[in-house]
Protein backbone atom coordinates (compact mmCIF):
# COMPACT_ATOMS: atom_id res chain seq x y z
CA UNK A 1 0.00 0.00 0.00
CA UNK A 2 1.73 3.29 -0.80
CA UNK A 3 3.13 5.80 1.78
CA UNK A 4 -0.07 8.64 2.59
CA UNK A 5 2.03 11.33 4.59
CA UNK A 6 0.24 13.88 7.08
CA UNK A 7 1.72 17.34 8.03
CA UNK A 8 1.30 18.58 11.21
CA UNK A 9 -0.91 21.81 11.43
CA UNK A 10 0.00 24.60 9.72
CA UNK A 11 3.13 22.73 8.11
CA UNK A 12 1.81 22.80 4.86
CA UNK A 13 1.67 27.02 4.32
CA UNK A 14 5.27 26.84 2.40
CA UNK A 15 4.76 23.28 -0.19
CA UNK A 16 1.46 24.95 -1.01
CA UNK A 17 3.44 28.04 -2.12
CA UNK A 18 5.42 25.66 -4.57
CA UNK A 19 8.22 24.52 -2.60
CA UNK A 20 8.85 21.20 -2.67
CA UNK A 21 10.77 19.77 0.22
CA UNK A 22 8.74 17.82 3.29
CA UNK A 23 10.97 17.65 6.00
CA UNK A 24 10.92 14.82 8.35
CA UNK A 25 9.97 16.67 11.45
CA UNK A 26 6.94 18.65 9.65
CA UNK A 27 4.98 15.24 9.79
CA UNK A 28 2.61 13.90 12.29
CA UNK A 29 2.36 10.41 10.63
CA UNK A 30 2.90 8.09 7.59
CA UNK A 31 0.00 5.76 6.82
CA UNK A 32 0.93 2.49 4.28
CA UNK A 33 3.63 0.36 3.42
CA UNK A 34 6.00 0.56 0.88
CA UNK A 35 9.51 0.64 -0.89
CA UNK A 36 11.81 3.62 0.14
CA UNK A 37 11.91 5.56 -2.33
CA UNK A 38 8.70 5.30 -3.86
CA UNK A 39 6.15 7.91 -4.75
CA UNK A 40 4.31 8.86 -1.71
CA UNK A 41 1.08 11.27 -1.21
CA UNK A 42 1.60 14.38 0.95
CA UNK A 43 -2.06 15.76 2.88
CA UNK A 44 -2.42 18.30 5.10
CA UNK A 45 -3.39 17.49 8.77
CA UNK A 46 -6.97 17.38 7.85
CA UNK A 47 -6.15 14.92 4.90
CA UNK A 48 -6.20 17.61 1.99
CA UNK A 49 -4.10 16.25 -0.71
CA UNK A 50 -1.16 18.48 -1.27
CA UNK A 51 0.80 16.76 -3.78
CA UNK A 52 3.20 13.50 -4.35
CA UNK A 53 6.65 13.08 -4.35
CA UNK A 54 9.28 10.17 -4.01
CA UNK A 55 9.85 9.61 -0.10
CA UNK A 56 13.23 9.08 1.45
CA UNK A 57 13.34 7.85 4.92
CA UNK A 58 17.08 7.85 5.68
CA UNK A 59 16.82 11.82 4.24
CA UNK A 60 16.08 15.36 6.78
CA UNK A 61 14.42 15.77 3.33
CA UNK A 62 11.19 12.81 3.65
CA UNK A 63 9.58 13.88 0.45
CA UNK A 64 10.16 16.27 -2.38
CA UNK A 65 7.12 17.27 -3.88
CA UNK A 66 7.03 17.39 -7.85
CA UNK A 67 3.24 16.61 -8.68
CA UNK A 68 0.60 18.78 -7.80
CA UNK A 69 -2.48 16.97 -9.54
CA UNK A 70 -3.77 14.05 -7.37
CA UNK A 71 -4.21 11.99 -10.88
CA UNK A 72 -0.89 12.11 -12.28
CA UNK A 73 1.40 9.10 -12.14
CA UNK A 74 5.18 9.13 -12.57
CA UNK A 75 5.53 7.76 -16.26
CA UNK A 76 7.59 8.31 -18.91
CA UNK A 77 4.93 10.97 -20.41
CA UNK A 78 5.43 12.86 -17.27
CA UNK A 79 9.43 13.09 -17.45
CA UNK A 80 9.12 13.56 -21.51
CA UNK A 81 6.98 16.51 -20.65
CA UNK A 82 8.71 18.08 -18.13
CA UNK A 83 12.35 17.77 -19.46
CA UNK A 84 10.82 19.38 -22.93
CA UNK A 85 9.35 22.18 -20.91
CA UNK A 86 12.67 22.97 -19.47
CA UNK A 87 14.17 22.72 -23.43
CA UNK A 88 12.05 24.74 -24.97
CA UNK A 89 12.58 27.62 -21.93
CA UNK A 90 16.17 28.04 -22.75
CA UNK A 91 15.40 27.39 -26.28
CA UNK A 92 13.20 30.64 -26.20
CA UNK A 93 16.16 32.54 -24.39
CA UNK A 94 18.50 31.86 -27.20
CA UNK A 95 20.10 28.94 -25.04
CA UNK A 96 22.05 26.46 -27.64
CA UNK A 97 25.52 24.74 -27.60
CA UNK A 98 26.17 25.10 -23.63
CA UNK A 99 23.33 25.26 -20.83
CA UNK A 100 21.82 23.95 -18.07
CA UNK A 101 18.88 22.25 -19.56
CA UNK A 102 17.32 20.91 -16.08
CA UNK A 103 17.96 22.82 -12.76
CA UNK A 104 16.04 20.49 -10.33
CA UNK A 105 13.21 22.02 -8.16
CA UNK A 106 13.48 25.22 -10.21
CA UNK A 107 11.97 22.63 -13.30
CA UNK A 108 9.92 21.02 -11.42
CA UNK A 109 12.23 18.00 -11.28
CA UNK A 110 13.49 17.72 -7.94
CA UNK A 111 17.29 16.34 -6.84
CA UNK A 112 18.00 16.44 -11.03
CA UNK A 113 20.17 18.28 -12.57
CA UNK A 114 21.25 17.77 -16.26
CA UNK A 115 23.90 20.28 -18.46
CA UNK A 116 24.23 20.23 -21.97
CA UNK A 117 27.65 20.54 -23.60
CA UNK A 118 27.36 20.18 -27.38
CA UNK A 119 26.34 17.27 -28.05
CA UNK A 120 26.26 15.46 -24.93
CA UNK A 121 24.19 15.70 -21.25
CA UNK A 122 25.97 15.44 -17.90
CA UNK A 123 23.59 14.35 -15.28
CA UNK A 124 23.46 14.35 -11.51
CA UNK A 125 21.42 12.20 -9.64
CA UNK A 126 21.01 13.80 -6.29
CA UNK A 127 18.37 11.71 -3.99
CA UNK A 128 16.93 7.99 -3.64
CA UNK A 129 13.66 8.80 -5.85
CA UNK A 130 15.25 10.54 -8.51
CA UNK A 131 18.24 7.72 -8.74
CA UNK A 132 14.99 4.71 -8.74
CA UNK A 133 14.15 6.76 -11.82
CA UNK A 134 17.43 6.58 -13.99
CA UNK A 135 16.40 4.32 -16.93
CA UNK A 136 13.07 6.28 -17.53
CA UNK A 137 15.46 9.66 -16.87
CA UNK A 138 17.71 8.68 -19.65
CA UNK A 139 15.52 7.00 -22.01
CA UNK A 140 13.46 10.70 -21.75
CA UNK A 141 16.62 12.52 -22.64
CA UNK A 142 17.28 10.66 -25.32
CA UNK A 143 13.95 11.26 -26.88
CA UNK A 144 13.90 14.90 -26.36
CA UNK A 145 17.39 16.12 -26.99
CA UNK A 146 18.98 13.26 -29.20
CA UNK A 147 22.08 13.52 -27.35
CA UNK A 148 25.57 11.51 -28.70
CA UNK A 149 25.87 10.51 -25.47
CA UNK A 150 24.86 10.77 -21.64
CA UNK A 151 27.55 10.74 -18.73
CA UNK A 152 26.53 10.50 -15.16
CA UNK A 153 28.46 12.91 -12.38
CA UNK A 154 26.51 11.56 -9.03
CA UNK A 155 29.92 11.82 -7.21
CA UNK A 156 28.95 14.30 -4.96
CA UNK A 157 28.72 13.72 -1.11
CA UNK A 158 25.18 15.20 -0.84
CA UNK A 159 23.92 11.56 -2.39
CA UNK A 160 25.28 10.23 0.97
CA UNK A 161 22.40 11.98 3.01
CA UNK A 162 20.23 9.95 0.89
CA UNK A 163 21.84 6.68 1.58
CA UNK A 164 23.45 7.08 -1.73
CA UNK A 165 27.07 6.08 -2.73
CA UNK A 166 28.52 8.14 -5.33
CA UNK A 167 28.90 6.99 -8.39
CA UNK A 168 29.98 8.15 -12.31
CA UNK A 169 30.00 6.60 -15.70
CA UNK A 170 28.38 6.22 -19.32
CA UNK A 171 24.57 5.99 -19.12
CA UNK A 172 24.28 6.19 -22.68
CA UNK A 173 26.06 6.69 -25.87
CA UNK A 174 29.96 7.55 -25.90
CA UNK A 175 31.50 10.37 -24.05
CA UNK A 176 34.62 11.67 -25.04
CA UNK A 177 37.05 12.77 -21.70
CA UNK A 178 36.97 16.45 -22.93
CA UNK A 179 33.99 18.14 -25.17
CA UNK A 180 35.27 21.78 -26.82
CA UNK A 181 31.65 24.11 -26.75
CA UNK A 182 31.24 27.75 -27.42
CA UNK A 183 30.21 30.56 -25.06
CA UNK A 184 30.19 33.79 -25.67
CA UNK A 185 31.74 33.13 -28.87
CA UNK A 186 34.93 31.11 -27.17
CA UNK A 187 36.23 28.04 -27.24
CA UNK A 188 36.46 26.34 -24.08
CA UNK A 189 37.15 22.43 -23.40
CA UNK A 190 35.19 20.80 -20.87
CA UNK A 191 36.35 17.81 -18.53
CA UNK A 192 33.54 16.22 -18.02
CA UNK A 193 34.73 13.05 -16.56
CA UNK A 194 37.03 14.85 -14.02
CA UNK A 195 36.35 18.23 -14.04
CA UNK A 196 34.50 20.11 -10.39
CA UNK A 197 30.21 19.60 -11.27
CA UNK A 198 29.89 18.41 -14.18
CA UNK A 199 32.50 19.73 -15.99
CA UNK A 200 32.24 23.54 -15.95
CA UNK A 201 30.20 26.39 -13.83
CA UNK A 202 27.97 27.30 -16.58
CA UNK A 203 26.01 29.38 -14.04
CA UNK A 204 28.61 32.34 -15.00
CA UNK A 205 28.34 32.23 -18.44
CA UNK A 206 26.59 35.74 -18.66
CA UNK A 207 28.65 37.30 -15.58
CA UNK A 208 32.13 36.18 -17.63
CA UNK A 209 30.61 38.02 -20.97
CA UNK A 210 29.99 41.09 -18.14
CA UNK A 211 33.30 41.11 -16.55
CA UNK A 212 34.84 41.71 -20.15
CA UNK A 213 33.87 45.20 -19.83
CA UNK A 214 35.90 45.76 -16.50
CA UNK A 215 38.95 43.99 -18.04
CA UNK A 216 41.48 46.68 -19.26
CA UNK A 217 44.90 46.52 -18.45
CA UNK A 218 46.04 43.95 -15.96
CA UNK A 219 43.44 41.37 -14.63
CA UNK A 220 43.85 38.94 -11.56
CA UNK A 221 41.74 35.70 -11.65
CA UNK A 222 41.57 34.04 -8.83
CA UNK A 223 40.21 31.03 -8.25
CA UNK A 224 40.44 30.74 -11.70
CA UNK A 225 39.78 26.92 -12.21
CA UNK A 226 39.62 26.16 -15.92
CA UNK A 227 39.76 29.86 -16.97
CA UNK A 228 36.57 31.27 -18.13
CA UNK A 229 36.97 34.28 -16.83
CA UNK A 230 40.51 34.70 -17.96
CA UNK A 231 39.59 33.54 -21.15
CA UNK A 232 37.09 36.24 -21.11
CA UNK A 233 39.09 39.06 -19.93
CA UNK A 234 41.93 38.23 -22.20
CA UNK A 235 40.14 39.66 -24.97
CA UNK A 236 40.20 43.07 -23.96
CA UNK A 237 42.90 43.16 -21.10
CA UNK A 238 46.36 43.04 -21.60
CA UNK A 239 47.52 40.57 -19.18
CA UNK A 240 45.19 37.58 -17.17
CA UNK A 241 47.20 36.17 -14.52
CA UNK A 242 45.17 32.70 -13.64
CA UNK A 243 45.98 31.74 -10.01
CA UNK A 244 44.37 28.29 -8.86
CA UNK A 245 46.30 25.96 -6.35
CA UNK A 246 45.27 22.65 -8.75
CA UNK A 247 47.56 22.29 -11.26
CA UNK A 248 45.54 20.25 -13.27
CA UNK A 249 42.90 23.15 -13.48
CA UNK A 250 45.92 25.69 -14.48
CA UNK A 251 46.53 23.25 -17.42
CA UNK A 252 42.89 23.33 -18.76
CA UNK A 253 42.98 27.16 -18.52
CA UNK A 254 46.59 26.99 -20.83
CA UNK A 255 44.71 24.27 -23.32
CA UNK A 256 41.51 26.91 -23.03
CA UNK A 257 44.17 29.75 -23.74
CA UNK A 258 45.44 27.84 -26.79
CA UNK A 259 42.31 26.95 -28.54
CA UNK A 260 41.16 30.95 -28.59
CA UNK A 261 44.89 31.91 -29.17
CA UNK A 262 45.32 33.70 -26.85
CA UNK A 263 49.20 34.79 -25.59
CA UNK A 264 48.22 37.57 -22.32
CA UNK A 265 47.13 34.88 -20.02
CA UNK A 266 49.43 33.76 -17.43
CA UNK A 267 48.87 31.06 -14.71
CA UNK A 268 49.89 31.17 -11.27
CA UNK A 269 49.36 27.57 -9.08
CA UNK A 270 49.10 28.63 -5.54
CA UNK A 271 47.47 29.00 -2.71
CA UNK A 272 45.35 31.99 -3.62
CA UNK A 273 45.05 33.25 -0.14
CA UNK A 274 48.64 33.51 0.00
CA UNK A 275 49.37 34.86 -3.16
CA UNK A 276 46.51 37.35 -2.60
CA UNK A 277 49.55 38.56 0.58
CA UNK A 278 51.99 37.73 -1.62
CA UNK A 279 51.46 40.36 -4.46
CA UNK A 280 50.20 42.89 -1.48
CA UNK A 281 53.33 42.60 0.30
CA UNK A 282 55.49 42.71 -3.54
CA UNK A 283 53.00 46.44 -4.02
CA UNK A 284 51.84 44.92 -6.62
CA UNK A 285 48.41 46.00 -8.33
CA UNK A 286 45.62 45.47 -10.85
CA UNK A 287 43.21 47.12 -12.89
CA UNK A 288 40.59 44.01 -12.13
CA UNK A 289 40.73 41.69 -9.45
CA UNK A 290 38.35 38.85 -9.91
CA UNK A 291 37.59 36.39 -6.39
CA UNK A 292 35.30 33.67 -7.71
CA UNK A 293 36.21 31.10 -4.87
CA UNK A 294 34.01 27.49 -4.16
CA UNK A 295 31.78 27.62 -1.69
CA UNK A 296 33.16 28.03 1.65
CA UNK A 297 29.78 27.06 3.37
CA UNK A 298 28.03 24.14 2.58
CA UNK A 299 25.75 24.35 6.00
CA UNK A 300 24.30 27.06 7.95
CA UNK A 301 27.02 25.66 11.12
CA UNK A 302 30.28 26.88 8.55
CA UNK A 303 28.89 30.35 7.49
CA UNK A 304 30.87 32.15 10.32
CA UNK A 305 34.06 30.51 9.67
CA UNK A 306 33.10 31.25 6.09
CA UNK A 307 32.45 34.61 6.33
CA UNK A 308 36.02 35.63 8.11
CA UNK A 309 37.31 33.58 4.84
CA UNK A 310 35.21 35.89 2.01
CA UNK A 311 36.02 38.96 4.11
CA UNK A 312 39.64 38.39 4.09
CA UNK A 313 39.96 37.57 0.20
CA UNK A 314 37.94 40.80 -0.33
CA UNK A 315 39.52 42.82 1.99
CA UNK A 316 43.31 41.55 0.31
CA UNK A 317 41.43 42.67 -2.73
CA UNK A 318 40.40 45.63 -2.80
CA UNK A 319 43.77 46.57 -1.78
CA UNK A 320 45.10 44.92 -4.89
CA UNK A 321 42.84 47.16 -7.20
CA UNK A 322 44.48 50.36 -8.61
CA UNK A 323 42.33 53.89 -7.88
CA UNK A 324 39.93 53.62 -10.20
CA UNK A 325 39.79 49.69 -10.99
CA UNK A 326 37.20 47.15 -10.09
CA UNK A 327 37.12 44.46 -8.18
CA UNK A 328 34.69 41.64 -9.13
CA UNK A 329 33.76 39.29 -6.03
CA UNK A 330 31.10 36.37 -6.10
CA UNK A 331 29.85 33.30 -3.92
CA UNK A 332 27.83 30.01 -5.06
CA UNK A 333 26.91 29.20 -1.56
CA UNK A 334 22.85 30.05 -0.82
CA UNK A 335 24.16 29.90 2.81
CA UNK A 336 26.12 33.20 1.93
CA UNK A 337 22.92 34.70 1.70
CA UNK A 338 23.15 38.40 -0.56
CA UNK A 339 22.32 40.72 2.37
CA UNK A 340 25.02 39.20 4.51
CA UNK A 341 26.79 38.86 1.40
CA UNK A 342 27.15 42.43 1.06
CA UNK A 343 26.83 43.27 4.53
CA UNK A 344 30.88 41.14 4.24
CA UNK A 345 31.81 43.32 1.39
CA UNK A 346 31.07 46.74 3.20
CA UNK A 347 33.32 45.36 6.30
CA UNK A 348 35.83 44.45 3.69
CA UNK A 349 35.74 48.42 1.90
CA UNK A 350 35.80 50.14 5.88
CA UNK A 351 39.14 47.51 6.83
CA UNK A 352 40.38 47.62 3.12
CA UNK A 353 40.05 52.23 3.48
CA UNK A 354 38.85 52.41 0.65
CA UNK A 355 35.94 53.97 -0.87
CA UNK A 356 34.44 51.35 -2.60
CA UNK A 357 31.23 51.74 -4.94
CA UNK A 358 29.01 49.29 -6.08
CA UNK A 359 28.85 48.97 -10.17
CA UNK A 360 26.68 45.63 -11.15
CA UNK A 361 24.60 43.16 -8.97
CA UNK A 362 24.00 39.76 -10.82
CA UNK A 363 22.94 36.45 -9.96
CA UNK A 364 23.23 32.80 -11.66
CA UNK A 365 22.33 32.15 -15.98
CA UNK A 366 18.76 32.49 -16.83
CA UNK A 367 19.61 28.85 -17.61
CA UNK A 368 19.54 28.46 -13.73
CA UNK A 369 16.19 30.47 -12.72
CA UNK A 370 15.30 30.27 -9.21
CA UNK A 371 11.99 30.03 -7.28
CA UNK A 372 10.72 32.78 -5.66
CA UNK A 373 9.52 30.09 -3.23
CA UNK A 374 12.54 28.37 -2.69
CA UNK A 375 15.27 30.39 -1.09
CA UNK A 376 17.84 27.60 -1.89
CA UNK A 377 17.22 28.07 -5.58
CA UNK A 378 18.57 31.68 -5.77
CA UNK A 379 22.62 30.89 -4.33
CA UNK A 380 24.87 32.98 -6.72
CA UNK A 381 25.88 36.28 -5.83
CA UNK A 382 28.32 38.31 -7.89
CA UNK A 383 29.45 41.50 -7.19
CA UNK A 384 30.85 44.36 -9.51
CA UNK A 385 32.86 46.92 -7.47
CA UNK A 386 35.03 50.10 -8.35
CA UNK A 387 37.65 50.91 -6.14
CA UNK A 388 38.20 54.46 -6.01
Amino acid sequence: MPYTVYLKKGEEKRVLQGHSWVYANEVARIDGKDKNGSLATVCAYDGKFIGKGYINHLSKILVRIFIRDENQIDDENLYIERITQAKASRTALGYDNCYRAIFAEADNLPALIVDKYDDYLVCQFLSLGIDKQKDTIVDSLVKVFAPKGIYERSDVAVRQKEGLEERTGVLFGEVPDKIVITENGLKMSVDVKNGQKTGYFLDQKENRFAARRYAKGRVLDCFCNSGGFSVNCALSADEVVACDISKTALSNVEENARLNGFTNIKTKCADVFDALREYKNNGEKFDLVILDPPAFCKSASEVKDAYRGYKDINVLGMKLVKSGGYLISSSCSHYMTFPLFEKMLVESAKESGKIVRTVEIKSQAPDHPSLLCAEETQYLKFFVLQVM
